[in-house]
Protein backbone atom coordinates (compact mmCIF):
# COMPACT_ATOMS: atom_id res chain seq x y z
CA UNK A 1 0.00 0.00 0.00
CA UNK A 2 1.19 3.48 -0.85
CA UNK A 3 1.54 6.06 1.88
CA UNK A 4 -1.25 8.60 2.49
CA UNK A 5 -0.88 12.29 1.78
CA UNK A 6 -2.28 15.03 4.01
CA UNK A 7 -3.54 18.34 2.66
CA UNK A 8 -3.68 21.22 5.13
CA UNK A 9 -6.01 24.12 4.30
CA UNK A 10 -5.71 27.52 5.97
CA UNK A 11 -2.19 26.46 6.84
CA UNK A 12 0.17 28.96 8.44
CA UNK A 13 3.91 29.25 8.01
CA UNK A 14 4.24 28.54 11.72
CA UNK A 15 2.30 25.27 11.41
CA UNK A 16 4.37 24.26 8.38
CA UNK A 17 7.55 25.01 10.29
CA UNK A 18 6.37 23.01 13.29
CA UNK A 19 5.62 19.97 11.08
CA UNK A 20 9.04 20.30 9.48
CA UNK A 21 10.82 20.56 12.85
CA UNK A 22 8.87 17.60 14.22
CA UNK A 23 9.77 15.49 11.17
CA UNK A 24 13.42 16.56 11.47
CA UNK A 25 13.57 15.50 15.13
CA UNK A 26 11.91 12.16 14.38
CA UNK A 27 14.35 11.52 11.51
CA UNK A 28 17.30 12.34 13.79
CA UNK A 29 15.90 9.82 16.29
CA UNK A 30 15.91 7.18 13.55
CA UNK A 31 12.16 6.98 13.09
CA UNK A 32 10.85 6.13 9.63
CA UNK A 33 9.40 9.09 7.78
CA UNK A 34 6.49 7.82 5.67
CA UNK A 35 4.32 10.88 5.35
CA UNK A 36 3.68 13.69 2.93
CA UNK A 37 2.10 17.04 3.74
CA UNK A 38 0.88 19.73 1.36
CA UNK A 39 -0.19 23.11 2.70
CA UNK A 40 -2.50 25.70 1.20
CA UNK A 41 -2.81 29.08 2.89
CA UNK A 42 -6.51 29.33 2.02
CA UNK A 43 -9.34 27.22 0.65
CA UNK A 44 -9.44 29.20 -2.59
CA UNK A 45 -5.81 28.30 -3.31
CA UNK A 46 -6.56 24.60 -2.87
CA UNK A 47 -9.68 24.81 -5.05
CA UNK A 48 -7.69 26.55 -7.81
CA UNK A 49 -5.33 23.55 -7.86
CA UNK A 50 -7.87 20.76 -7.28
CA UNK A 51 -10.34 21.60 -10.03
CA UNK A 52 -12.92 18.99 -11.11
CA UNK A 53 -10.88 18.13 -14.24
CA UNK A 54 -7.72 17.70 -12.15
CA UNK A 55 -9.57 15.50 -9.67
CA UNK A 56 -10.69 13.36 -12.62
CA UNK A 57 -7.05 13.21 -13.74
CA UNK A 58 -5.91 12.13 -10.24
CA UNK A 59 -8.53 9.36 -10.10
CA UNK A 60 -7.53 8.13 -13.57
CA UNK A 61 -3.84 8.07 -12.66
CA UNK A 62 -4.59 6.27 -9.40
CA UNK A 63 -6.42 3.54 -11.28
CA UNK A 64 -4.02 3.39 -14.24
CA UNK A 65 -0.64 5.16 -14.18
CA UNK A 66 0.26 6.52 -17.63
CA UNK A 67 3.52 6.08 -19.53
CA UNK A 68 3.49 9.80 -20.39
CA UNK A 69 1.26 12.87 -20.63
CA UNK A 70 0.24 12.04 -24.22
CA UNK A 71 -1.06 8.62 -23.15
CA UNK A 72 -2.87 10.24 -20.23
CA UNK A 73 -4.52 12.86 -22.45
CA UNK A 74 -5.71 10.11 -24.83
CA UNK A 75 -7.05 8.01 -21.94
CA UNK A 76 -8.96 11.03 -20.61
CA UNK A 77 -10.13 12.15 -24.05
CA UNK A 78 -8.78 15.63 -23.35
CA UNK A 79 -6.55 18.10 -25.17
CA UNK A 80 -2.82 17.37 -24.67
CA UNK A 81 -1.98 20.99 -23.84
CA UNK A 82 -4.57 21.17 -21.05
CA UNK A 83 -3.56 17.81 -19.58
CA UNK A 84 0.11 18.84 -19.71
CA UNK A 85 -0.78 22.05 -17.87
CA UNK A 86 -2.73 20.11 -15.24
CA UNK A 87 0.07 17.57 -14.73
CA UNK A 88 2.61 20.40 -14.37
CA UNK A 89 0.47 22.13 -11.72
CA UNK A 90 -0.26 18.91 -9.82
CA UNK A 91 3.42 17.92 -9.98
CA UNK A 92 4.44 21.30 -8.55
CA UNK A 93 2.23 20.67 -5.52
CA UNK A 94 3.40 17.08 -5.08
CA UNK A 95 0.12 15.45 -6.03
CA UNK A 96 1.48 13.85 -9.23
CA UNK A 97 4.90 12.33 -9.85
CA UNK A 98 6.56 12.15 -13.25
CA UNK A 99 9.46 9.73 -13.47
CA UNK A 100 11.13 7.08 -15.59
CA UNK A 101 8.13 4.77 -15.16
CA UNK A 102 5.65 7.42 -16.30
CA UNK A 103 3.09 9.63 -14.60
CA UNK A 104 1.47 8.43 -11.37
CA UNK A 105 0.07 9.37 -7.99
CA UNK A 106 2.24 8.07 -5.12
CA UNK A 107 -0.58 7.55 -2.61
CA UNK A 108 -3.89 5.75 -2.11
CA UNK A 109 -5.53 8.10 0.37
CA UNK A 110 -5.78 11.86 0.72
CA UNK A 111 -6.51 13.28 4.15
CA UNK A 112 -7.69 16.88 4.26
CA UNK A 113 -7.52 19.10 7.32
CA UNK A 114 -8.95 22.61 7.34
CA UNK A 115 -8.54 25.08 10.14
CA UNK A 116 -11.37 27.52 10.62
Amino acid sequence: MKKPITIHVNDSLQAMGERFADAWHRAEAGQEMAETHIGFVELEAMLSVLTPKRMELLRALHAHPAKDVMALSKALGRDYKRVHQDVRELSATGLVVKGPRGVCVPYDVVHAEMKL
